[in-house]
């Protein structure tokens, strides 16, 4: 854990020492409790949350000596472009609440890592403004309303600022039961409570931010209804656009209608769908229980990860999310079968504890990680981690 407390931003010597795990306690104690909550917490007992890290953790490698490992390449490729890391910052919603303008600061430092960032449908950044915060690859992620007119018009926005990719979520009918928000009385809009202005006011600097920038608000998924602030009274606020419990999978025809690029289905837990998505044709899943924040008591990604790639990975291309947080983590995956990997909590906890720096240090800190971990395997590129590098059983 670092020394440096308090509320004025790390040193740059300072945060070039912290984990991913440093950096979440310093979001805990940085942020208001329902930000760090909502950011940090799961569905239920958050058993598969915490079955997502411990299954990574059982997963032992393999080294190999005495092999030239002066140059890695830490490369892959992904839906036919070049990453400089196996890694996608991952669809997020909310996020204004760490940090004004949150996601253009995420696309920012995915552009600079060389990775692509996903906005999602709930993101607090308009489409437009992202696209111009950054130069690099960028995907969008689709939730689908009841108002199908909402999705229509994102798609529209997305692929004429230049987006490549469609993500569309497909394990959200509903949302799980988040205990941490219930206790805290998070709801959108949110309402001005007592407990909720005591517990902004024990964060000032949280609470400076916020007042300089402006409330954040969903301004992409509610266009058409008004942006509903955060910070708004429930009284005459707009509701947030419901989403469409009845999507099935001939609801593809409808996405491809509105979106001629690649699409990726993200929320896959089973073998079964993964060869359904083939059959209606995408282009790449991502094995995803939503980083146990749907759903509590499925099976850890990770733990399904290599049947899926078995099943499908020669005709369609997987990816995968839920408790990556190392670089070693990374290569487990890679060594599974994955493509790539989506992060999601990782450089949120670098935007809540030290703001844009932060998540440039997160990815940093990956790359540095995953090279390291490759030269310690006897393996020159990430691209070649396969089944070889764990151990049996």
């Amino acid at each position: 854990m670092p020394a440096w407390s308090g509320w004025s931003p790390p040193t740059q010597r300072r945060l070039s020492t912290c984990t991913v795990s440093d950096l979440r306690s310093v979001a805990r104690r940085r942020l208001p409790r329902f930000a760090f909550d909502y950011l940090d917490g799961a569905a239920g007992e958050e058993l598969t949350d915490a079955d997502n890290r411990h299954a990574l953790a059982r997963l032992r490698f393999k080294p190999r000596v005495m092999t030239d490992v002066s140059r890695v390449d830490a490369s892959v490729t992904v839906l036919g472009e070049r990453l400089s890391l196996p890694c996608v910052i991952g669809p997020t919603g909310m996020n204004g609440v760490y940090w004004p303008r949150a996601e253009e600061h995420l696309a920012a430092a995915a552009s600079r890592a060389g990775v692509p960032f996903a906005l999602s449908t709930a993101s607090t950044s308009l489409i437009e403004d992202v696209r111009a915060a950054s130069a690099g690859p960028l995907w969008m992620q689709l939730y689908v309303q009841q108002d199908r007119r909402i999705g229509e018009d994102i798609m529209r926005r997305a692929r004429d600022a230049g987006f490549r990719v469609l993500v569309l979520t497909v394990d959200v009918p509903v949302t799980g039961h988040r205990e941490r928000d219930r206790r805290n009385g998070l709801s959108l809009p949110i309402r001005i409570t007592p407990s909720l202005l005591g517990d902004v006011f024990l964060r000032p600097a949280w609470a400076w931010r916020m007042a300089v920038h402006g409330r954040p608000a969903l301004v992409n998924m509610v266009a058409r209804q008004g942006a509903a602030s955060f910070g708004s009274a429930a009284i005459g606020a707009p509701a947030i656009p419901a989403i469409d419990p009845s999507l099935a999978w001939s609801d593809l025809a409808w996405v491809r209608k509105h979106w001629p690029g690649p699409i990726v289905l993200k929320g896959i837990q089973c073998v079964e769908d993964a060869r359904l998505a083939v059959e209606h044709g995408v282009d790449g899943i991502v094995v995803s229980n939503h980083g146990g924040r749907q759903l509590d008591g499925v099976p850890a990604s990770a733990t399904l990860l290599e049947a899926v790639v078995q099943a499908v990975g020669s005709t369609t291309q997987v990816l995968v999310d839920g408790g990556f947080r190392t670089g070693a983590d990374i290569a487990r995956a890679l060594a599974l079968g994955a493509r790539a990997v989506l992060l999601g909590r990782a450089p949120l906890y670098g935007l809540g504890a030290a703001g844009p720096a932060g998540v440039v240090h997160v990815m940093r800190l990956l790359q540095e990680q995953l090279e390291t971990t490759l030269r310690l395997l006897g393996c020159t590129s990430a691209a070649s981690l396969g089944r070889q590098h764990l151990v049996e059983g």
